[in-house]
């Protein structure tokens, strides 16, 4: 397939400026992380950076410190051009991405769980250092003579530029486990457990929904059925309702479907056991998965319009129909397995990413630049 040969321009990227916004609350998200027993220990915010460096640590520590900053210090270089170029944008980006990460040491001062030391922040600093230097050497490849950046201008619409980055964190969104196939946005336990621990009482929300009401096996196994089919269906449809008619909608489709089941699985087999890299696949979950393709299978010929209302229908029924049911025994009885260790922070950018990745797509869907197209 050949693509259009443009002259190379030198703009901005909304894409990449949006992608930079979307990574910034990660790492706010992670760095703070459980987010339970904050509490004031006296001692100045900034105490830690004259102590001494720790005695223990693990080149898993030090390599995630590092690599987590990386994308951060390359996204701020490239969200700076071509306003700044060369040894400015990297010092600024490099400057704002330590800044960042003094500021989050800071805060953790406040967490009983978390522990600020300056080796942190000397490993974060050199990751930002190094994502900079990065985003700086390949800045005009990949944003003025990119074959990537021509491939989105045949294959997607001009709206794209949100859109692609809410549907790419789609199959991240499934490192964190659910309660539901594709069931992301289930707000009540984590509402109740901030709840909990803020009046130090035992808050469970959806037992105060449910307090008189049975619900069956029967019942949980139907849920993540739709649930599956939904999500499923509202996430593809967001990636469709963006693409042109020339582009491989089936390949896409099928390419994001793989994405996410591949990240599901590694998860899995991560955070559990690696016999259990496919225990997510229940019967409940296969059928959903079915219904969702069923679904896809009508609406893949759908103007892009009625692709985005019913991308906003079905996720807006998945995150209603997850935050009215109660938690699932089930998958309460799964978790007692996972033990975070030194994933904390991980775990952290995983919810966050399960929690709000559908108030993001639907962000997206129902941004004004759909009404002014």
């Amino acid at each position: 397939m050949s693509l259009p040969i443009t002259v190379p321009r030198r703009e901005a990227s909304a894409t990449v400026r949006i992608a930079l916004a979307f990574y910034v609350l990660l790492i706010l998200y992670a760095s703070c992380y459980p987010f339970s027993g904050w509490r004031d220990t006296g001692l100045s915010p900034w105490s830690w950076l004259s102590e001494g460096m720790p005695r223990y640590w693990t080149v898993f520590d030090l390599g995630v410190n590092v690599l987590g900053y990386v994308p951060l210090g390359a996204l701020a270089v490239l969200a700076l051009y071509p306003r700044l170029r060369g040894a400015r944008a990297v010092l600024l980006a490099a400057g704002a991405g330590v800044l960042l990460a003094a500021l989050l040491e800071c805060l953790q001062m406040y967490l009983p769980s978390r522990v600020p030391s300056n080796l942190d922040l000397v490993t974060n600093a050199s990751g930002v250092a190094i994502g900079a230097l990065a985003g700086q050497l390949c800045s005009t490849a990949v944003l003025e003579r990119s074959w990537l950046r021509a491939l989105r201008s045949h294959w997607f619409s001009n709206e794209a530029s949100r859109g692609l980055i809410v549907v790419a964190l789609w199959p991240l969104a499934q490192l964190y486990p659910q309660p539901y196939l594709f069931g992301h946005g289930q707000w009540l336990p984590t509402l109740s457990n901030w709840l909990s621990r803020g009046f130090d009482v035992p808050i469970d929300i959806g037992q105060l929904i449910w307090r008189d009401a049975g619900v069956s096996v029967e019942a949980f196994l139907l849920a993540e059925v739709v649930v599956t089919a939904l999500g499923m269906t509202g996430a593809v449809l967001t990636l469709l309702c963006q693409s042109k008619r020339q582009a491989p909608r089936t390949l896409l489709a099928m390419a994001l479907m793989l994405a996410a089941v591949g990240a599901k699985s590694l998860a899995h087999a991560v955070l559990f056991a690696p016999d259990d890299a496919f225990v997510w696949l229940t019967p409940s979950a296969a059928s959903g998965l079915v219904v969702g393709a069923v679904m896809l299978g009508g609406l893949s010929f759908a103007p892009p319009i009625a692709q985005r209302r019913a991308a906003i229908f079905a996720l807006a029924a998945c995150l209603t129909l997850l935050n009215v049911l109660p938690s699932n025994p089930y998958f309460l009885s799964t978790l007692q397995e996972w033990v975070q260790g030194k994933f904390l922070n991980f775990n952290g950018a995983a919810q966050f990413l399960s929690l709000s990745w559908p108030l993001f797509a639907l962000w997206f869907l129902t941004h004004r630049v759909h009404r002014a197209g």
